[in-house]
């Protein structure tokens, strides 16, 4: 993490469109699975997206996507640490995230150097990893979701998915406040894909401002995802990386700080552009 000898920042700037380069470690995400799983491959990917601009990485050691099994600990873990340590040792100034909403896997990712914990539960799932953020000090990233890989698509159910994405999103960092974490370490993601149809996904997407009005830095997330596939009527993932491009666009000039993608050069040419075309007119920052 950083310290006083190394002041990176780990945050976006006011202003700025922070691209984090997806590091599946898993055999079965749905777009890349089993890919980063050979000796050296996560590491030589990571340098590759480092290379291309990505200014964070999200490592992975537990498939999200709908219908996944999930792993242990100890699985999760041994998936997740070596590459961790292997991308630290040889990129000291990178900032790194690990995805993940267990508390024990938390704890092992941020001594072994992670600089942000992106859990996909909010909270939800293990509670405990909240003291343990608090007490590290780390950005934290909370997601909107509901349910798990196996029930979340059948709890796609909402009268106003933006008003009720935002009001559970503010319950949850409500409980993550009161377990000691700041303010200025809470991200919001709006959780694209996660218990939400194709049309809840852009209804969102239309609404971002409303979310980036509560005053916490955005991460959207929607690389290659189904709701994209969907519109473009596209079932190969990644052929679907204009259309991520063209959310990430909209995401960006609608207040998000942060877009978590798989296709790092592409989207660092699309945020920059977008943040010219927004200028100083873009969105400020300031949590609550």
């Amino acid at each position: 993490m950083s310290s006083p000898d190394n002041p990176r920042p780990l945050l976006p700037p006011p202003g700025r469109t922070w691209v984090m380069g997806i590091l599946n470690l898993t055999p079965d995400s749905f777009s890349d699975g089993g890919r980063l799983q050979r000796p050296g491959a996560a590491l030589r990917e990571a340098g590759k997206m480092l290379a291309a601009g990505a200014q964070l990485l999200d490592l992975g050691g537990q498939s999200t996507r709908p219908g996944a099994a999930e792993v242990g600990d100890h699985a999760e873990l041994a998936r997740v640490l070596p590459t961790l340590r292997q991308i630290r040792q040889a990129h000291p100034a990178a900032v790194l995230s690990v995805d993940t909403y267990r508390a024990a896997v938390a704890e092992a990712a941020l001594a072994a150097g992670a600089d942000w914990i992106n859990d996909v539960s909010g909270g939800r799932r293990e509670p405990a990893i909240l003291p343990l953020v608090a007490a590290a000090g780390c950005p934290y990233v909370l997601m909107h979701s509901r349910g798990d890989s196996r029930t979340m698509d059948s709890q796609a159910v909402y009268g106003d998915v933006v008003a009720e994405v935002r009001s559970e999103l503010l319950r949850a960092s409500e409980r993550a406040l009161a377990a000691g974490v700041r303010p200025q370490q809470l991200v919001w993601d709006p959780g694209l894909g996660f218990a939400k149809t194709t049309e809840q996904n852009l209804e969102l997407l239309r609404s971002l401002e409303l979310l980036a009005d509560e005053g916490f830095p955005l991460l959207v997330g929607p690389s290659r995802k189904r709701f994209i596939g969907a519109v473009l009527a596209e079932e190969r993932p990644r052929a679907r990386i204009w259309g991520t491009a063209a959310v990430c666009a909209l995401a960006a000039a609608r207040g998000a700080a942060v877009l978590r993608v798989h296709d790092v050069g592409p989207i660092v040419q699309t945020a920059r552009m977008a943040e010219a075309v927004r200028g100083a007119a873009g969105p400020r920052f300031s949590p609550p």
